[in-house]
């Protein structure tokens, strides 16, 4: 599971003064419930009404079931550096520690 990459490469993130956050289409009581259960130490925002899904291109309309896999690299200033789709979930957290590198 990509979630529980992030988590055990949480140090990893800290030391690169990155903030990890987690989305979906849960509503914040399943959210809380999946964070406790595999121990995440990152939040999980809630998009119920899927209007920042749809935004970021993780779904094609606010009736969509599931968001797709995505996940985009924001620099300080709030600008999109990097766009990861499709994600390869246990790839992933390794991809995005090279690139904040390359930040660096």
């Amino acid at each position: 599971m990509e979630g529980k990459g992030f988590r055990d490469r949480s140090h990893d993130f800290q030391e690169k003064n990155a903030v990890v956050l987690g989305a979906s289409f849960d509503t914040p009581e399943e959210n809380r419930a999946f964070k406790e259960k595999f121990d995440f130490g990152y939040d999980l925002l809630c998009d119920t009404d899927r209007t920042t899904g749809v935004a970021y291109g993780a779904a094609d309309d606010t009736a969509a079931s599931h968001p797709k896999r995505i996940s985009y690299l924001i620099d300080p200033e709030g600008m999109i550096v990097k766009v990861y789709d499709p994600v390869k979930p246990a790839d992933h957290p390794t991809e995005v520690l090279a690139d904040l590198e390359s930040l660096a």
